[in-house]
């Protein structure tokens, strides 16, 4: 008996491969198994090919038996054997057997073409004794969500079956409406079909409900979004399932699950499942189930028993206990466990996952969340050298957040809610990272007030990401209100109190002001050294911070002087491949190439970059900076096209790594422009830097500092091709844009008046060039005091175009 066809069945990719695989007479010996998970149509696949090999003659007995058991098989064949044999019922083992000789091909006899169907075998073991045999007259056809290796070898074949395709859901569902007289919008259907997965047994049972209960797909879509609801709430009653359907989704998963805890390690496949069902169905990194946190969970909900109850004597589950748990999953296909593709190495379909967790009690789900946060944060490393491992993380603690709800705010606040943040903003998605920071900043003061230490933390990272993103002004005044709360909250020698003075003090030098910057960071220093003691880690960070806000306003030789000493003491306290020392010694290069010695700072970034490849890698971030930075030194150094061609390079491996899109790269792109522009390829530069720019306004918006930056290099390149007007004229159209988002102060806008008064002078208005550099000369005295090195330029333009006003004047 032929299972019925479905209503509006689709014709679908693995009927061809059936087909593909037998020739052209049907005589290929062959017996193909149809694998996947539970819903997504093999017994209507094979059906499909059943009766179509019936109707076209292809065949003169055919089998159809549903082998959920091996008893069930065993009286299968018993039934042929009766049917076509006129074998004795009274023993169905002998009837059965004698079937199976029958099938065998016998010379001299003609040929009995056959094809048997094993629909739906639960266990490979219920199977072995009653293959059908080998015969260029015969055909078998198996389906089963199992995967084990004993289903295929010796002459059979295993064909897949996925999901259907967004266009054959369209299609399928399209039609089950349209059979009720009912149309939806194709865009309204595409969008249910996404959120059921393209599962066809979920988009068949879905249909029915809608058209039962009389609803619209935009309506069952709030039901399904709705975390109230359980899954099997929206499908229809077991006795007003469609196509003769005898099950719901979510019971045909629920029995693989049992089949899996059955296998060896008995009683991991569902605790683990439960573990999966949290994360992100797209990928979970493989490390995160062989974390302790993940083992600690798998060894106590360990259910060996039939009861389901913890076994009093289970051993510890260990890493392999974890994988072979994977396993067991992946062989009744309730998920893929694919370990070559570790930072992904286990999807399961979404509607799996909420059936899952539509299992769990709430206090369940609660133990679960907090189970598969520690597990992610374990898993996560301190220095992100694999950025696709990064993104895989990110990815998971995301799905993590969306499904485990409040969960992980009681009793506090997870550090993986904080990690994600904090990995979007190293990873450069500063716009996200603050997206992030902000909606944990509003959760937090829900949950535990404002003045919490959780809320105050969010705010503080809150103020860090707009920074980063292009705010620094913003990020200051933020620093500045979250300061008056924590001393209020803390104290003011609490650590988190020197800490968001720490900040403070930074974003108030990125928003310009270096000196003030520094003699913030000297006071923080001496409260650190009090407080913490000279050699603790913070106390370090200040130093490092005082001396590098010094050199930016203007005493590099200070700053080089004092971050070697702040090197010799991170070294003694933290050893040499410490990050923290790493960053040390670019520093110290650093302000060496500012302070005049090009080429001291090119060796010394030489060295570092061989370091930190070796201890951090050729693709972590800091590597890339410190070639970024040696490749700028020799630049300086007089080989603007060396540097070009090495930012070439740079670039390509910048774009593998980070994306075309990530903030380094594009500042990649910047200087690769720059050193060809020095190079002599003014009017390339002008090219790329427009394109930079209108990437920069995509990526980072129209006010990021960076976008201004590059707009000012497309002014200014124009000028070096030529064209002194058009860059005048470009950069005073820049100036009201960078006073209003930097402050006239800002040494960003300072630049941008010296290179209009520079490109006045070169268009041919000496005079006016001269005024312009005197009214710059005497804010950069007030800002950056008669000694900065930018001072200093001001007056050497001032004198040089004052003297060729003269001389033009004289010359008139």
């Amino acid at each position: 008996m032929l299972p019925p066809r479905a209503l509006s069945f689709q014709h679908r990719a693995e009927v061809d491969q059936l087909r593909a695989a037998v020739d052209g007479g049907g005589t290929a010996v062959l017996t193909q198994v149809l694998t996947g998970a539970g819903g997504v149509g093999k017994t209507q696949l094979a059906a499909d090919y059943a009766r179509t090999a019936l109707d076209s003659g292809e065949v003169d007995v055919l089998v159809w038996i549903s082998a959920s058991s091996r008893s069930a098989i065993t009286a299968g064949y018993a039934q042929a054997g009766v049917e076509v044999l006129a074998a004795d019922p009274r023993d169905p083992e002998q009837a059965a057997r004698a079937f199976l000789a029958f099938l065998e091909p016998k010379a001299g006899q003609k040929p009995c073409r056959w094809l048997v169907v094993l629909d739906d075998v639960a266990d490979p073991a219920d199977i072995r004794g009653w293959w059908p045999p080998a015969s260029r007259h015969g055909r078998a056809l198996v389906t089963t969500r199992r995967r084990e290796a004993a289903l295929t070898g010796a002459g059979r074949r295993r064909v897949t079956v996925g999901l259907f395709t967004p266009q054959e859901a369209v299609a399928y569902f399209s039609a089950v409406l349209a059979a009720h007289d009912r149309h939806e919008p194709t865009d309204h259907i595409d969008s249910l079909a996404a959120d059921l997965g393209y599962l066809p047994l979920a988009l068949a049972q879905a249909a029915a409900y809608i058209i039962d209960a009389d609803l619209i797909c935009v309506s069952y879509r709030e039901l399904l979004a709705d975390r109230i609801r359980k899954l099997a709430d929206l499908l229809p009653e077991p006795g007003a399932l469609p196509d003769d359907q005898t099950a719901t989704v979510a019971a045909t998963w629920a029995l693989s699950t049992e089949h899996a805890n059955k296998i060896r390690p008995v009683g991991l496949a569902r605790p683990m499942l439960h573990l999966a069902a949290l994360l992100d169905p797209n990928g979970i990194p493989a490390t995160v189930f062989t974390m302790q946190p993940a083992l600690a969970y798998l060894t106590e909900h360990r259910t060996p028993t039939s009861t389901g109850g913890t076994h009093p004597s289970a051993p510890v589950v260990s890493a392999e206990d974890a994988v072979l748990a994977l396993r067991a999953l992946h062989r009744l296909s309730l998920i893929d466990y694919s370990p070559t593709i570790p930072h992904q190495a286990v999807r399961v379909h979404q509607l799996i996952q909420r059936a899952t967790r539509d299992t769990l009690t709430a206090d369940q789900h609660d133990q679960l969340a907090c189970a598969a946060a520690d597990a992610l944060t374990a898993a996560w490393p301190t220095i992100e050298r694999d950025t696709a491992l990064a993104r895989a993380l990110r990815a998971n603690a995301t799905a993590l957040t969306r499904a485990a709800e409040d969960a992980l705010y009681r009793p506090a606040a997870h550090r993986v809610l904080f990690r994600t943040g904090h990995s979007l903003g190293q990873a450069g998605h500063v716009t996200a990272a603050t997206a992030h920071f902000h909606r944990l900043t509003e959760v937090t003061a829900r949950h535990f007030g404002p003045n919490h230490p959780y809320s105050l933390a969010a705010r503080n990272n809150l103020a860090r990401s707009r920074g980063e993103a292009g705010d620094a002004a913003g990020a200051a005044a933020a620093c500045e209100e979250l300061l008056t709360d924590v001393v209020r909250v803390l104290g003011s020698d609490h650590p988190d109190t020197l800490n968001t003075r720490h900040n403070s003090a930074y974003w108030r030098g990125e928003a310009g002001d270096a000196t003030g910057a520094a003699a913030a960071f000297e006071d923080l220093l001496a409260d650190r050294i009090r407080v913490l003691g000279p050699d603790h880690p913070d106390t370090l960070n200040a130093r490092h911070n005082s001396a590098y806000w010094r050199g930016e306003a203007g005493d590099a030789a200070g700053a080089a002087e004092a971050f070697a000493g702040l090197l010799a003491d991170r070294m003694r306290v933290q050893g040499p491949d410490h990050p923290a020392t790493l960053a040390a010694r670019s520093s110290l290069a650093r302000s060496r190439g500012q302070a005049g010695d090009a080429a001291g700072a090119a060796a010394a970034f030489e060295d570092l970059l061989a370091d930190r490849i070796r201890v951090l890698g050729p693709d972590h971030p800091d590597t890339l900076n410190a070639r970024h930075n040696l490749v700028g030194c020799r630049g300086e150094a007089g080989d603007a096209a060396g540097a070009a061609a090495a930012f070439e390079d740079l670039l390509a491996d910048r774009i593998r790594v980070l994306g075309p899109d990530h903030p380094d790269t594009l500042n990649a792109r910047h200087d690769l422009a720059r050193w060809r522009r020095a190079a002599g390829g003014a009017p390339g530069a002008v090219a790329a830097f427009e394109e930079l720019l209108a990437d920069r306004i995509r990526v980072q918006g129209l006010e990021h500092p960076h976008t201004l930056k590059t707009r000012h290099d497309v002014a200014y390149s124009r000028g070096v091709a030529g064209d002194a007007a058009g860059a005048a004229a470009a950069l005073e159209e820049l100036l009201p844009d960078e006073v209003r988002v930097l402050g006239p102060d800002h040494p960003d806008t300072l630049s941008t008046r010296h290179n209009i008064a520079y490109w006045r002078g070169e268009a041919g208005d000496a005079a006016g060039a001269a005024e312009a550099f005197a009214g710059l000369l005497a804010d950069r005295m007030r800002v950056q005091g008669p000694d900065h090195p930018a001072t200093l330029t001001a007056r050497h333009e001032l004198a040089r175009w004052r003297s060729k006003a003269n001389v033009d004047e004289s010359t008139d």
